[in-house]
């Protein structure tokens, strides 16, 4: 629904968009892609649906938005952004139980990169170690607390039927992790 929304205002340079989805995690990328390109959105209900209203705001309205190290830095203050995509709940295959035991000791050491960790996302199965019965799921708030920035794919929490279940990081869409690994030094992906 979002690269659908992210045509139409490309194409159309729209002051007033108005967008029908059928889900929360539509409701909430949807709503954030059009924040992104400074839109007001008011959100409503519409029986099992959601109505999305957005008008653009005037540049002097508009929220300013993060940008990607912006500023002078020396040489030695730029840091390595690591993207790590996690892509199951367990690390590997072949044992479940190992390779459960291998994902939360992963979880528990990526602290170790420091600074560098700059993105964590959470895609298929390793969305339920979000959710609020995950063996990592102290660490991931604290790892949040501390400013890591952690996307957790809101496809996948609705295919799971875990999109309220979710107690960590920010349900996000394929464009958010797509646009994210292009701004990365380094991807890993774990699965």
């Amino acid at each position: 629904m979002v690269l659908l929304v992210k045509d139409a205002v490309e194409k159309e340079n729209l002051l007033e968009l108005t967008v029908m989805v059928d889900n929360e995690a539509s409701k909430e990328n949807v709503s954030r892609f059009l924040s992104t390109k400074n839109y007001s959105v008011t959100k409503s209900s519409q029986g099992s649906d959601f109505l999305l209203v957005a008008r653009r705001q005037e540049s002097s309205e508009a929220t300013p938005q993060p940008t990607a190290d912006s500023g002078t830095k020396s040489e030695a203050e730029i840091k390595a952004k690591i993207f790590i995509m996690v892509a199951g709940d367990r690390m590997g295959s072949g044992d479940a139980d190992l390779g459960e035991k291998l994902m939360i000791s992963f979880i528990k050491t990526i602290k170790e990169m420091g600074d560098n960790l700059w993105r964590l996302v959470f895609v298929n199965s390793g969305v339920k170690l979000t959710i609020d019965s995950s063996p990592v799921l102290t660490e991931l708030q604290a790892y949040e607390r501390n400013g890591l920035s952690i996307l957790v794919c809101g496809t996948c929490l609705t295919h799971f039927d875990l999109i309220e279940a979710k107690k960590v990081g920010e349900t996000t869409n394929m464009l958010d992790i797509v646009t994210a690994m292009q701004l990365a030094d380094k991807v890993i992906n774990i699965s």
